[in-house]
């Protein structure tokens, strides 16, 4: 029979932006933006979810919420029957907008579900990090809101792996977040199934400046963060997104969607923030949000969301 702790457990994961340009499906940075989840096995049978903040009233509070589906997977890869629980969901990251909410649900669940069973050694890092991938369906969002930084995401031999890079320290982000979201299946519907050599040619070398470029040479973001590979197939589902892009890039400023939009992100230090501000549409959020370095992270017992 296996053990589970006494005491509740909580994470709390990163927001994630993903392909930062011309890296599709496989380049992620983790920012500073957290979702915080509190689990506790109970006697009985079930599930009791609760929600603040982002999709409360909206996300389903039975066994079909997220991050009880990723808790579950991971027990069961553990080999684990599923006891009763309580979730309690602190959630910041803004639902169908390109920042990884999913990502964080999945990665949240998977970690608490380590966490719960007194020897959780079965689920190592390696995976935690296959798992949250096969639940999300790509790892460059997983892979960040997991380790934490910048992260390259691969498939080797049907598994995802990830290489965590370090990021420059002059590199600095704000997103623009719009109102309405677009759902990522919506976008990923869009993209052809073949694009010219060309583009795909331009991308690869877009995508690996891109890499030396956070790492160790910012003044080059701009160059490095052009895409030709999905953001342009995209421009139906989010006009203004694309367009806000465009309008940042003809002042110089190194904008791109977030993930599968239709957030706009900005590398932008403190002396560009008000050039891109003046170009934010009415109604959409400014957020000046930090790299985030840990990625996921075991909060101590008194962080537990109360219910």
């Amino acid at each position: 029979m296996t053990d589970f702790v006494t005491h509740p457990v909580t994470v709390s994961v990163p927001a994630t932006s993903a392909n930062l340009g011309p890296g599709f499906d496989a380049l992620g940075l983790a920012l500073e933006h957290r979702d915080v989840v509190t689990a506790q096995v109970m006697e009985g049978s079930g599930v009791e979810i609760s929600v603040q903040g982002r999709g409360a009233g909206v996300v389903p509070l039975d066994e079909r919420h997220l991050v009880h589906r990723s808790l579950r997977a991971g027990l069961e890869l553990m080999g684990v029957e599923v006891p009763a629980l309580r979730l309690r969901c602190r959630n910041v990251i803004p639902h169908a907008r390109g920042l990884g909410s999913s990502s964080a649900a999945i990665v949240a669940g998977i970690c608490l579900a380590r966490e719960l069973v007194v020897d959780g050694s079965a689920l190592d890092d390696q995976a935690v990090l296959g798992l949250a991938a096969d639940l999300e369906g790509h790892g460059d969002n997983v892979a960040p809101a997991f380790l934490g930084g910048f992260a390259v995401a691969y498939s080797d031999a049907g598994r995802c792996r990830a290489v965590p890079l370090p990021v420059h320290a002059d590199v600095q982000v704000v997103v623009l977040v719009p109102g309405e979201g677009v759902e990522t299946s919506v976008a990923r519907a869009l993209l052809p199934t073949s694009v010219p050599h060309g583009d795909a040619a331009f991308s690869a070398g877009r995508a690996a400046l891109l890499v030396a470029a956070l790492g160790l040479r910012p003044e080059l973001l701009f160059a490095a963060t052009e895409d030709r590979l999905h953001q342009p197939y995209r421009e139906s589902a989010m006009p203004e997104s694309l367009s806000l892009v465009r309008r940042l890039r003809s002042d110089g400023l190194a904008a791109v969607v977030s993930g599968a939009g239709p957030s706009v992100l900005v590398f932008a230090d403190e002396g560009s923030r008000a050039a891109v501000a003046a170009h934010a549409p009415r109604g959409w959020e400014f957020l000046t949000v930090p790299i985030d370095r840990s990625g996921a992270r075991v909060l101590p017992a008194h962080e537990a969301l109360p219910g």
